[in-house]
Parts: structure tokens; sequence; C-alpha cells
């Protein structure tokens, strides 16, 4: 099964998604998008799989979402779009593509759904709290 997931090392739910991937014995392709930035056409796709708006997938914290003035409601979705493909940290994270869909796996459980396998339990992120019991269980 082919896993690819959008990726910042800098974020506790994406490491915990990427944990859980590698974790399930997955090698995924780990797209970095802070580095390598986003072009229109697979952006577009992307949330259009996930079934998400550019506005669905805006990051607001974190971000200089509210400085750009994003966050108000007559911004248009184009006008996101532009912004999210000069400014990538405005995508919301992680987003994960496998045969089973695409998701924005916030909060990280959600990547569970997408995979045909999952690591052995007990699974732990990086917080403490158990994702996945001793009997493989999802909590």
């Amino acid at each position: 099964m082919s896993v690819t997931i959008y990726h910042n090392p800098d974020c506790g739910t994406s490491r915990n998604v990427l944990a859980v991937i590698e974790a399930a014995g997955y090698a995924p392709v780990v797209v970095e998008y802070l580095q390598a930035g986003w072009e229109r056409e697979p952006l577009v796709k992307l949330l259009a799989d996930a079934g998400l708006t550019p506005r669905q997938a805006l990051r607001e914290t974190k971000s200089p979402a509210k400085e750009l003035g994003l966050l108000e409601p007559g911004v248009s979705d184009e006008q996101i779009l532009a912004a999210m493909m000069s400014t990538p940290v405005l995508v919301n994270r992680p987003f994960v593509v496998t045969p089973k869909g695409t998701r924005l796996c916030r909060p990280s459980e959600i990547v569970l759904d997408l995979l045909e396998r999952w690591p052995a339990g007990p699974f732990y992120k990086e917080d403490g709290a158990l994702m996945i019991d001793v009997g493989g269980q999802r909590i």
C-alpha cells in the first residue's frame, strides 16, 4: 500500500501521524510541504480528494492567517489558495493519501482509517496519550 504524508516536522500532530504510519510498517513518501511549497493544481486536487474547501483546510492558529485577513467572511477560496501557495504554513496538516482515501489527519487517530494495518498495541502518541490499546483496539 502506498502512503504519502504532507508533513511538517515541527508539528506534534504531524509527527504522531508519521510515527503511526512507520510503526505500522509502511515506508511513506514524506512531503515536507513547507520546504517544497505548493502548486495550484496538486493543492486543489488534495483538498478536493479530502472533501475540504480551502477555507476548511486553512490553518488559523500559529499561522499568519489572521494578519493576512484570510479569516474574514468575504475572502474567496481563490484568495485563500493564492495565499496558501505563497505561504505554505497556511495549509493545515498533516494530509495523508493512501488507496483508501485522502484525509486531513487532525486529530492524529484519523490516519487509522486510511491504513490497512495498524501498529501493534499499545501505541502511544508523543504526549503519552494511548492511541491503540494492548489488544490492538483504537482508543
